[in-house]
């Protein structure tokens, strides 16, 4: 009798130790979603996007496919963002500093001449002051999963070279759809046209602006060198990108999916970030191959520029709140040792 209770006991024990010891995979449920980003194929951004969705097939055993779609095919940025809010679209990628219009702290990011260099950018961006900004997210209908990098932003346009502070005067200017580069462009003396990315070149061709502000990568991947004379290295401003879902969607997952994408974005993080600034760094020379004349302010006329706008600071660090402008501030002091 002993025995036949011994052998009860260890028959039911199979199973469950099989059940406690069973892989996450197995919570895992069959997704396919939609993840939408600005620039085309080929771009640190796209790269980043591809890596995303490998990583997130792997992760779940095939069980999560992540469709891409590159190039503005599903709408500008703006319109992107609008459509993850209402659950059309399940992901995106785009300059932080958009979400302003959804959450004004957004704005710190887009401060120009606020970060010396791409790591620095990381330590803040990955660090408490990055986070605090995603944390107020999902009131609005999206949730963070990782910043990304775009890179430092040049100017280029199509009448004259840029070597100094006054040939900015008069140029038309398009920037994104975000009110800091407006206000800094049209501070510098400039007409600034804000204009989704996905309408750009066609502007650039038509004249309907006579140049614009983008990092090295996009003038390549975006060919603007077809239809612009002229590049000034002023690397003005940082864009720091942001992976987001949409609430809705995030919503409906489990914690074991939601692992997966959340480890998957961190992953792609590095790779995209280490891709963005080895083209960065060869894309000037690819520029100057292509027929553009570039132009490097000396550093009497960056500082012209940085005077310039400090006016655009002190405005807009009283709209986007003097405590988080602050905390950004200090968080660079420290990494700089200051």
């Amino acid at each position: 009798m002993l025995n036949k209770l011994m052998k009860l006991a260890l028959g039911l024990a199979i199973p469950f130790s099989l059940l406690t010891a069973g892989p996450a995979l197995a919570e895992i449920r069959e997704h396919q979603l939609k993840f939408a980003a600005a620039n085309n194929k080929g771009h640190p951004q796209v790269t980043g996007m591809e890596k995303f969705a490998e990583l997130v097939s792997a992760k779940s055993g095939g069980k999560i496919e992540v469709k891409l779609f590159p190039g503005g095919v599903l709408g500008g940025d703006v319109q992107t963002v609008s459509a993850l809010q209402g659950g059309v679209i399940e992901m995106t990628v785009l300059n932080a500093g958009i979400l302003a219009g959804n959450v004004k702290e957004f704005g710190a990011v887009d401060l120009p001449f606020l970060f010396n260099n791409g790591e620095e950018a990381d330590k803040v961006m990955d660090g408490a002051f990055g986070t605090g900004l995603m944390e107020r997210l999902p009131d609005t209908g999206l949730v963070g999963l990782a910043y990304w990098e775009l890179g430092f932003r040049n100017l280029t346009n199509n009448r004259h070279p840029v070597t100094k502070l006054e040939d900015i005067k008069g140029l038309k200017i398009r920037t994104i759809q975000s009110p800091i580069p407006i206000e800094l462009f049209n501070t510098l003396g400039a007409n600034a046209v804000p204009l989704p990315y996905t309408e750009l070149y066609t502007a650039l061709e038509t004249g309907t602006v006579d140049g614009q502000e983008n990092p090295a990568a996009n003038i390549l991947n975006a060919k603007f060198y077809e239809v612009q004379k002229y590049m000034t290295v002023t690397r003005h401003q940082y864009n720091p990108q942001i992976v987001l879902i949409s609430k809705k969607f995030w919503d409906g997952l489990n914690d074991e999916e939601k692992a997966v994408f959340q480890s998957a974005a961190t992953e792609a993080r590095d790779y995209q970030r280490k891709v963005s600034r080895e083209l960065d760094a060869k894309a000037i020379t690819q520029i100057k191959a292509t027929g553009m004349e570039v132009s490097e302010l000396s550093a009497e006329e960056t500082q012209k520029l940085r005077d310039a706008v400090k006016p655009v600071v002190d405005k807009f660090s009283a709209e986007i709140g003097a405590d988080t402008v602050a905390a950004l501030f200090k968080e660079l002091q420290t990494l700089r040792g200051q």
